[in-house]
This record gives C-alpha cells, structure tokens and sequence, in this order.
C-alpha cells in the first residue's frame, strides 16, 4: 500500500501517572524516543507539534493521599512539577506540557463523553461491586485486601497479587477487607456506562490488521491476539470521588474511568496550546481532525491496548477524528538484570540521576537510545553506562571532534582552511560518509532509533580512522598544503556529527555547534562536504564528553544494593516457631559464657573460625564455627559469647569443637554472635 503524503505530524508521549517521578524505563520506553523523532522532523522544517502531560487521576493518587494524610491535588501538583521538570532537564522537547486536573480538560473530557452518551454511543448495565457500608462508598479493585487464592499471601489486591504476581478479580480473594475502613465489603448493585467495543471489532480488524501491517511486530501482535478474541463492553466510569464527574443526571458519586479521560488529554492538552498561541499552532481541530495530520502515539507496551483499541473506538464512536497512522511501542527496560520497580524503589530515578551526574543528560540518552527495549526487554547497568560513555562518546565521538578542531587551531589558528587537491584516502573518507543522510533518515522514519544512533557514530568513526591514517601532525613538516585538506575534510565530517546527533544528543550538539561557530544547522546538509567554509573562524575547542571513573559506578551500584537491602528487611517473615518442647528439654541445654582468648580461620576452610575461650573451668575450650563469611579474626577477640557447652564433641577440618557459638541469622542470611550487655564471669551459665 503506497504511504500517504502528510502535511503535518502530531506526536503524543503517554501521560505519565503523576504520583511518583519518572525513571529511566519511563525515559527509555517512550520519552527519548519520542523528542528523536520530533527533533528530527523539526530539523528537516516538517510541521509537527509535540503533546504532552501529567495523568492525575485515578485510584493509586488516592491511595498515596489517603496515607500521606493530604489531597489528591496537593500529590498531584506535587509529582506533576517533578515530572515536568525532569522532562525539561533532559530536553524532551514538548510544546506543551499541561495535565489531566486543568479546567480545559475537565471540560474537554466532559463534552467528549455528553456527545457519546446523547448520541447513543454508550451502553447502561447494572453490576455488582464491593462497597464499603462504613465508609459508605463503592470500592475500587485497590482499595480491597484479602489472601490470594494462588499463593494464599494475605496482603494481595484486588486487581493483583505482587507476590506471585497474578492477576486477579476481588471477588476471588479470601476474606477481603476494606483498606479504608478495614471493614468486610458487601456486594451491592451499581450503574456504570460503558463503551461498546464488540460493536466495533470488525472495523478494528480491518484497520489494523490489514491496514497496519508495518506496525512493529509487539505491537501488531499484541493487537491481534486482543481481537482474535471478542471484545466485550468495558466500563467507561467508575464509583470514586476523584476524577471528572461524569456529566449525566443520576450519575453522582461516579466520575469518568481514568483511561477514558486521560488520552482525551492529549487533545485537551493542543486545544490549550493552540487557544494560547492561535497565531503559531492555529485550531487544535487541525491537528485532530484534519485527514492531512499523520498522528503518532510513543507508549511503552503496557498501553498498547489503550491507545490502539479503546482511545480509536473511542474517537471513531465520535466521528470527527483522524486514527493514529502508527504506535511505536517498546518493550519494558529492566535495571541491573531486575524488573525496575516503582513500588521497591528499583529504579535510576531522573531526578535523583540529575544531581548524581550533572551535566550528563546526553549520556544517559546515548546510552538508553543504544540499549532501547524497541522489540524485547532490554538491560540497563551502570558498568555497560560507564564502558559507553567511556568507550563511545569519549574515545570515538568526543576523540575526533577534539583531534580535529586541536590540529585545526594549531595549524591553522582555528581558521577552516582550503581543500586542495584530493587523494584516493581522501575520496574513500568522503565516500564513506555521502549516504549518512539516506541511511540515518530511512531508519528514523521507520522508528528504528537505535541502529539510526549507530550510522550517526559511524561518522565518528570514519573520521578518526581517516585522521589517524593521514598523520597530519607528521606530513605538515613536509606537506602543509596536503595537512590544508586533511583539516577541511575533517572538519566537514565534525559538522556533519553536529547535525546528525542533535536528534539523540540536543546538549552536547548545541556545544559543538558553539565550538564550530555557528548558530544552527540544516537536515538537509547532513552528508554535505562544504558545510564549513573556508575562511570560517572556529571558536574555542573544549571537551564534549569526560571519562566516567569506577568510583562513580560504585556509588550507583551500593545504592542500588542498599535499595534491595531495605526491601528484604521490609519483606521479611521470621521463620516459623519450632514445635513447642517441655520446658525439661530446654533445662538440658547447658548455654555459658565464654571469653575469647583467640580466634583465627582455619585452614583450607572458606566458612570455619577456630576459636579458643575461657570457660571458667580453668582449661581453654575449642570450638570451630561456620561464621568466617561474617567476621575477621581479630574482631572477636576480647568478646564475651553464648556457647553450648554440653554439645557432643565433633571433628570439623581435623580439630575437635567443643559445643557451639551461638548466632542470630538475619534476614539477609547474615550471622551475627551473640554478646552481653554488660560484664558478665566466664562460665557463668543462662538460664
């Protein structure tokens, strides 16, 4: 099928949930990805405009309110400005950046849903839900607890279990519980709109899976295996006091589902730019409405269904608005081969990354464009960070640029010189690097922006193969002129690096631009020869990227450790109590005091500490314990220490213990020896 002519793009980035900040899997699945492929058109003056926002309702915001003790608006103006700032910081290049909680959109959003209720588009159906009689309110799925049916946890939600992580419906959890009041809920009968989207299932079929068969392969098939089934009505309000009310009589205490309202945000959000700055962006219904306007959604694969199901029928049951022509969605990034968690905190959050490595935004852009989840999961870790910085951007990208625009200063006083007379090492360079332009912009327009980020380092790489095959630094003693052209092709080719990296890299080409002493540059000369003119004044060269030392990683990667640290303290269950013994039995433990006189490992034994106490018998006692892993030597000597003194004697390693050190077991599995508040005699015994 031959692709249709656009006049004009519009680009949305999923609305992140405003009730925590964003982190490099939010970064990775959807936000750089997006600001490539608008910066990219921008540079290529296409007409794009580039929505973006805050999604502030729903039921974790209330959630997070109920147990800080504050408003739903006091989280969400709070998370929204951390977001909105960490966007900004790392230069996602929205045109708007607004939120679910505006008046326009809570009015945007109303209007949307009053036209499909008039025009019959919504059907009414009557079911039954878990209310809370004290708190005297319907219950969402999270606001219902009870043991899970599979692994019998008993804190599981009513939408999902996080311990073995299956999902479920609150009507299968054993003996649920109200977490507002703590109260057992009630089945009571509730009214509730929905959206009918079996009604429109052939459509759906035809338009995606025979109109869209370019779509990415999750994404394709991910949708068919939705429609390879029959859709069914979904819920388009629900019982909460927090969100849109929905506009109908009869509806109160009801409020619009939060993925209903939340995609209409990306047209509320235009509407709000364009009644702004008329003048620049014209009506929002051009860039909705209009057949001329390619639209193009940037999710992560958890919103597939929302945005290439439920938000088309949604505007099809409408009728004014154009589809999305495409959803390049990823796959999820995982943090240190674990599944990053908002919920344990496993997660490289922006804000904190921004004081952690300032000035490193186009690091951390590099390196997630390069590991990007485009087709499966992909892997971030701080030493494959630390080996791209290091090896890529400072000894490839950032070594050519300095070798070029140094030699030129030395040379020639930072002036661009003339290109003389080529030689065959010359035209290999230059034709090397001719199709950059074709190959990057085919696979930028295919949403492939990883391998596009490759060909933009390959120029790179061109250049310090073709600077250190000519050796200006040895020919200009014999041949100034030859060192002339030398000079000029590579600094054409460090130009050429400015703009094809200011899509993934916006900080580090805006310095390169500065060092180069020019203001801005056109797509359309990406692959040129002559960009840099002769007689051009360079500017001042500096470093565009700084080697990364392992300290630095070190300090990510104990973070990152004391994170999941602090989460098996908090997951931890003591084991269970042994079954119950007379008190007799206890009686024939003989535990005593013991005094450490000495302590050394034992040989060819990784776990085994030979100690030697005091007893107060007058003649040392031996006793070898498996607790090396948890002590040196010389910590333990001096202490006071619990020991078994009538155990059987055994042989460990060829020495004779006799009886046992006790120790606590952490959770952790760290062993720690019991000691003594106070001085207590050697040999004195527990009891």
């Amino acid at each position: 099928m031959e692709q249709k002519k656009f006049k004009r793009t519009t680009v949305t980035a999923a609305l992140p949930y405003a009730n925590g900040g964003v982190h490099i899997g939010h970064l990775a699945g959807v936000y750089v990805p997006a600001d490539i492929y608008v910066r990219y058109l921008r540079l290529k003056k296409q007409d794009v405009i580039f929505i973006g926002g805050s999604d502030e309702h729903g039921v974790p915001i209330t959630i997070r309110a109920r147990k800080e003790g504050v408003t739903p608006q006091d989280v969400v103006d709070r998370y929204h400005q951390m977001i909105k700032d960490s966007f900004s910081e790392f230069g996602i290049s929205f045109d708007i950046y607004s939120r679910t909680t505006s008046n326009i959109h809570h009015q945007f959003a109303a209007d949307f849903f009053r036209k499909l209720y008039d025009e019959g588009k919504l059907t009414e159906e009557t079911t039954t839900q878990y209310y809370d009689e004290e708190a005297h309110q319907f219950l969402a799925d999270r606001y219902i607890t009870g043991e899970c049916p599979h692994c019998h946890n008993e804190g599981a939600y009513g939408d999902q279990c996080e311990k073995c992580g299956r999902d479920l419906s609150p009507t299968e959890l054993i003996n649920p519980r109200s977490t507002i009041s703590g109260s057992q809920p009630v089945m009571k009968e509730t009214k509730n709109w929905y959206l009918p989207l079996n009604q429109y299932q052939d459509w759906l079929k035809q338009w995606i899976l025979e109109e869209h068969k370019e779509w990415r392969s999750n994404v394709y098939g991910q949708c068919k295996s939705w429609l390879d089934m029959d859709l069914q009505p979904r819920a388009m309000t629900r019982d909460l006091d927090w969100g849109i009310p929905v506009p109908v009589e009869g509806a109160e205490g009801k409020v619009l589902y939060v993925w209903f309202d939340a995609p209409i945000g990306y047209i509320s959000n235009t509407k709000e730019l364009c009644d702004r700055e008329p003048e620049r962006w014209g009506t929002w219904q051009k860039w909705w409405q209009d057949e001329d306007t390619r639209l193009v959604h940037f999710i992560g694969k958890d919103n597939i269904v929302f945005h290439c199901i439920i938000f088309p029928v949604m505007m099809r049951a409408h009728g004014s608005y154009i589809m999305p022509d495409n959803v390049p969605a990823n796959e999820f990034l995982n943090l240190e081969d674990d599944k990053i968690s908002t919920s344990r905190n496993w997660a490289v959050w922006l804000h904190e990354y921004l004081v952690d490595m300032p000035g490193k935004q186009d690091v951390l852009r590099y390196v997630l464009t390069a590991n990007a989840p485009e087709t499966k999961d992909n892997n971030f870790t701080w030493r494959d960070f630390q080996e791209r910085n290091n090896n890529e951007l400072v000894a490839v990208y950032g070594n050519f640029v300095n070798r070029a625009l140094q030699l030129t200063k030395k040379y020639w006083g930072g002036v661009v010189p003339a290109c003389g007379e080529l030689t065959d090492t010359d035209r290999a360079a230059l034709e090397e690097f001719k199709d950059v332009k074709a190959k990057v912009e085919n696979l930028l327009d295919v949403f492939k922006f990883r391998d596009a980020q490759k060909e933009a380092m390959n120029l790179a790489r061109i250049g310090n193969r073709y600077i250190t095959e000519c050796e200006p630094w040895k020919v200009w003693k014999t041949d100034p002129k030859r060192v002339e052209t030398i000079l000029y092709i590579s600094l054409q080719l460090v130009a050429n690096l400015a703009i094809a990296f200011e899509p993934f890299l916006p900080f580090s080409s805006k310095r390169l631009r500065g060092m180069l002493n020019i203001d801005s540059f056109d797509w359309n000369q990406l692959g040129d020869t002559d960009i840099l003119k002769p007689g051009h004044q360079l500017a001042e060269p500096a470093l565009l990227f700084e080697k990364i030392e392992d300290e630095v990683i070190e300090r990510q990667l104990k973070k990152l450790e004391d994170t999941r640290k602090a989460n098996e303290a908090a997951n931890y269950k003591a084991k269970e109590i042994k079954p119950i013994i007379d008190f007799s039995d206890f009686e024939k433990l003989d535990i005593r005091v013991g005094h450490v006189k000495n302590c050394e490992k034992v040989k060819k034994a990784n776990k085994l500490l030979k100690f030697t106490l005091d007893d107060g018998s007058g003649t040392d006692r031996t006793i070898v314990s498996g607790i090396a892993k948890f002590y040196q030597p010389e910590d333990l000597i001096g202490r006071d220490v619990l020991f078994i003194a009538n155990l059987a004697p055994r042989k460990l390693m060829g020495i004779e213990s006799q009886g046992m050190i006790l120790s606590a077991e952490n959770y952790d599995g760290d062993l720690s020896v019991t000691t003594l508040l106070r001085e207590v005699k050697p040999g004195s015994q527990v009891c």
